[in-house]
């Protein structure tokens, strides 16, 4: 009786927030005064606070019914109110009248995660993300996702009748379950992209669905392959035909940046090259070749990974007999060109152990030059610990008892030095000598 109680005062605090802010804002908008923009969002920011705190503060099953009682415009406005972290909750309880509301919403371009393609004149143009019927009277083949939120992708599922995947899960798919058919004619495919920085390089998950003639992506993250792709569409006409047409040449365009990403590790390879090769390499100097070696070496594993990938989905689509005759040809090319990649790749792996190991090698080389000084020290040093301790004993003190202790001890200093020195000279000529018998 206490929950039903206080489910009805928090339903009609949120009611007259949502009614209190209706009405400030006709009242401010009417009145003339000064500073009056100043006014208005001083009222609207102090009312509008209030009734986020209590939509937080509300259950999700309880705001899904408060949204099922307004009106369209009201359902718009307390929507874009709730924080994004409670609105896949409240989703499940929300009816489809309230979102099919909710889905013909205008998106705001700045915000919005979602860019869809149609063709005109055989060119690919981006159409304007307003309303569902919009998307829909549009005819896009191509639906682009950038981490879209579970809102967007519930929205877009409704329009199309698909379920689009969370781009935040799709590392976690097995393999087994990343290129598959479904019954109603989905094409479901889930492939990694190259995405190569400045400091790392990485693979990025991408699920691709091809249904009724549309492609829709989505990623959580925006991919230099992608912008390339849209470029060329763009600007050369009869570049595509259709949506398995856009796939293939994603596919395309990753197999050509992969390949300019292995012709970057060339040349930082040859430029390592040279450094170790050239002279003799200190420590310091050692360290920062082997961290370069490392992010070449960690790259070429993402390139190599993310061709065989992509191998294996164009495979898939050979398989699937959704391919036209043409598009065969292009898929040919495409694994033709992973081919020759796959070559780079196991080349570069051996340069870059090869890199690798003569750079340890000069590191072992200057930790012997340390060791082989220690000892020469330790080699001279050990004949005068001999006469150190004989000048210790009461045996010296007593046989040199008549000769003042400053001379005794003086003399046997110098000798001391004498050996020390002659020792020196003994190792110096030992080793000329096997220097002269490696050269004969």
């Amino acid at each position: 009786m206490q929950s039903e109680q206080a489910t009805g005062q928090s339903k009609e605090t949120i009611l007259n927030l949502l009614q209190k802010q209706q009405l400030l804002e006709d009242v401010v908008r009417k009145q003339d005064m000064p500073h009056h923009d100043l006014v208005e969002t001083l009222v609207r920011k102090q009312n509008l606070a209030k009734l986020r705190q209590a939509l937080n503060d509300a259950q999700p099953s309880e705001v899904a019914q408060i949204l099922e009682e307004l009106s369209p415009e009201n359902q718009v406005f307390l929507w874009d109110q709730i924080e994004d972290a409670r609105k896949e909750a409240i989703l499940r309880d929300v009816p489809i009248s309230v979102l099919n509301a909710l889905g013909k919403r205008e998106f705001k371009n700045e915000r919005s995660h979602i860019k869809a393609f149609s063709l005109h004149e055989g060119r690919l143009r981006e159409v304007t993300v307003n309303t569902s019927d919009e998307l829909r009277d549009a005819k896009p083949v191509w639906i682009d996702m950038v981490d879209p939120t579970f809102e967007e992708r519930t929205w877009m599922g409704e329009i199309f009748g698909i379920e689009l995947p969370d781009p935040a899960r799709l590392s976690d798919l097995e393999s087994s379950a990343r290129f598959y058919m479904e019954e109603n004619g989905e094409i479901h495919l889930h492939s990694d992209f190259l995405l190569d920085l400045e400091n790392e390089s990485r693979n990025v998950a991408v699920a691709f669905i091809l249904y009724q003639d549309i492609l829709f992506s989505v990623r959580t993250e925006e991919l230099p392959v992608f912008r390339l792709q849209r470029l060329r569409a763009f600007s050369q006409p009869n570049y595509v035909s259709n949506s398995r047409d856009v796939l293939l040449d994603l596919y395309a365009a990753d197999a050509e940046y992969s390949a300019d990403a292995l012709e970057n590790i060339y040349r930082g390879l040859e430029s390592v090259g040279k450094q170790v090769l050239s002279k003799l390499v200190t420590d310091e100097e050692a360290a920062k070749i082997l961290v370069a070696i490392a992010h070449e070496e960690d790259l070429n594993g993402h390139i190599r990974r993310n061709v065989l990938d992509t191998r294996r989905a164009v495979s898939f689509l050979m398989r699937s007999k959704l391919l036209e005759r043409e598009q065969l040809d292009d898929a040919q090319q495409i694994l033709r060109d992973i081919e020759s990649l796959d070559g780079h790749t196991t080349f570069l792996f051996g340069k870059i152990n090869f890199l690798m190991d003569a750079t340890v090698g000069f590191i072992n080389i200057n930790q012997n030059k340390v060791i082989k000084r220690l000892t020469v020290l330790s080699v001279v040093f050990m004949p005068l610990n001999v006469i150190a301790g004989i000048g210790g004993m009461s045996e010296y003190s007593m046989m040199t008892s008549a000769i003042p202790w400053p001379v005794s001890y003086g003399l046997f200093t110098i000798g001391m030095f004498i050996v020390a020195w002659l020792t020196y000279v003994f190792l110096k000529v030992m080793e000329k000598r096997d220097h002269h018998r490696q050269a004969v």
